[in-house]
């Protein structure tokens, strides 16, 4: 399971995760763009998979070719939403293929609700407090937002475009988001030089 913020206002980060497989789950549909927690949202209700390998939706074509390297069967991502405000998604994924019950779907959106709320109170509780900008340990997404500024400033880029950036040469060099962006935010990485050919 991984419970994560997508998109405005409260950036796109794993809030938490029950382990490694669930963290990387979520890596990668945010370094992707695309998956079923980012249609959870878009639709406003769960996105059902008993077998992602052979019910997968064709529009996460990406996304789907690197679950091969993992053990995943089936994945379930439910919206998190407080009123009319869209927070973010909670996934839950099977190691074998599997069917939710309506009991199980029922149950799982009665605590999705809960989990928005107290991220909802989380987030507002900690712009009351002074934050440490020296801390991005967990599954926080800082790193990226501030790579992001660097390559925006680089290039003279939007923000959208320059995440873009970054997530191109992610996939492109077969790294992570967050590794690409400890590296531009460490200036291993310049995007000046990067496409200028030098």
């Amino acid at each position: 399971m991984a419970i994560s913020t997508l998109g405005a206002p409260f950036g796109t980060e794993t809030v938490c995760a029950s382990d490694a497989s669930a963290a990387r789950l979520d890596e990668l549909q945010f370094d992707l763009g695309e998956g079923p927690c980012w249609d959870a949202v878009a639709a406003r209700r769960p996105i059902l998979t008993s077998n992602i390998r052979q019910h997968g939706n064709p529009t996460w074509p990406v996304f789907l070719q690197t679950l091969d390297e993992t053990d995943i069967g089936g994945l379930f991502a439910f919206p998190m939403r407080v009123g009319s405000l869209d927070i973010g998604a909670v996934d839950l994924y099977s190691h074998r293929p599997r069917s939710l019950t309506g009991a199980q779907v029922a149950d799982a959106t009665a605590l999705v609700g809960i989990a928005a709320r107290q991220v909802l109170r989380r987030v507002l509780l900690s712009h009351t407090i002074k934050p440490d900008l020296g801390a991005d340990e967990g599954y926080s997404r800082r790193v990226v937002h501030q790579a992001t500024g660097m390559v925006l400033a680089q290039l003279d880029l939007s923000a959208s475009d320059a995440l873009l950036i970054l997530q191109g040469y992610a996939f492109s060099h077969g790294r992570t988001v967050r590794e690409v962006a400890d590296d531009v935010v460490s200036r291993k990485i310049d995007f000046t030089s990067e496409l200028d050919g030098s």
